[in-house]
């Protein structure tokens, strides 16, 4: 059985975990490719307006594998840790989904939340194991080695490579580098997406900065940056975006931040304020929002991007003077 696999959303985050287990079962995973322009359009003109890009952007990698699979794999993430939840778009990706008038191949649609406990999350694994094949212990024998496939991921991102190095076996090139830092925050779909990023990452590397991202930080250190909220976060996703910004803004760790969010996304631009408000009461850490949606143009996004490059470096310079 082909399975579909839209490279979009939480793909950063899970792949080589539903990778292995799916493939373990038998079934052929078939992603839908990096995204580009067809792909964006596809899913603009699919999708309801008020929707953010990264949701068009999924809904244009659906299109895209429609008549290349058997079947598409669409998890409903509802919550990944006790008491906490995602988005609420991806609480209704596969209901939103179904509204789209082009045909589309059956949806495995496995209901991920943590917040009913283990036992709960192990009954949908086996159900959706059971899709592919009858054999309890084949089936976690496949999840087992998809959870070591996933750790081993991270590990790889902590030791410092992008999911774009790990997942789409690409590298960057190497340039000199200038002894700048710059912090990147924001959802993986948003900064690791090499289109809709316009491929940021690239670029500030090309600028002879050094990226750090959320990804290459541990997690430990992430949970307890964020809990310095003086109200806990109730949406994970936003919660480790918090606790990264936190984290550079209390140890310096970088000299400037470039915080990616999407136009139209409720919980990131909550999120915008209370990292602004965080870095203007505590720190002198410059930090720049950059707002994307599927009008956004390269000339202006990189303007804007090299000037806070060039400010970052001339502060540097003056530091050591």
């Amino acid at each position: 059985m082909k399975v579909g696999y839209p490279q979009a959303l939480l793909y950063y985050k899970y792949f080589p975990l539903w990778e292995r287990f799916l493939g373990g079962l038998g079934a052929e995973v078939v992603l839908s490719g990096a995204t580009t322009k067809n792909t964006v359009s596809m899913g603009t003109i699919a999708a309801e307006s008020e929707l953010c890009l990264p949701v068009k952007v999924f809904y244009g990698h659906l299109l895209e594998l429609k008549d290349k699979v058997d079947t598409i794999f669409v998890p409903r993430f509802v919550s990944v840790e006790k008491k906490s939840y995602t988005c609420p778009k991806f609480l209704g990706l596969p209901d939103m989904i179904r509204s789209i008038n082009d045909e589309l191949p059956p949806l495995i649609t496995p209901k991920i939340d943590l917040d009913k406990g283990w036992r709960e999350y192990f009954r949908t694994i086996h159900e959706l194991g059971s899709n592919f094949s009858s054999s309890k212990r084949k089936i976690f024998s496949a999840y087992r080695a998809g959870v070591l496939a996933l750790r081993d991921y991270h590990n790889q991102l902590q030791a410092g490579s992008t999911p774009i190095e790990f997942l789409e076996k690409k590298k960057y090139r190497k340039v000199k580098k200038t002894g700048l830092k710059i912090g990147l925050a924001g959802h993986p779909y948003n900064i690791y997406d090499t289109y809709t990023s316009m491929n940021l990452i690239k670029r500030l590397r090309e600028m002879g900065a050094e990226v750090e991202t959320a990804e290459m930080l541990d997690d430990n250190i992430i949970k307890r940056e964020a809990a310095r909220l003086p109200k806990k976060l109730f949406w994970t996703y936003e919660k480790e975006v918090v606790g990264t910004v936190f984290h550079w803004a209390h140890t310096h760790s970088v000299d400037g931040i470039i915080y990616v969010l999407s136009f139209a996304c409720g919980p990131d631009s909550l999120i915008q304020v209370i990292l602004e408000h965080e870095l203007r009461s505590d720190t002198a850490l410059p930090m720049m929002s950059l707002v994307v949606d599927e009008h956004s143009g390269e000339a202006g996004l990189i303007t804007r991007v090299e000037a806070f490059v060039d400010m970052l470096q001339r502060k540097k310079m003056a530091q050591l003077c």
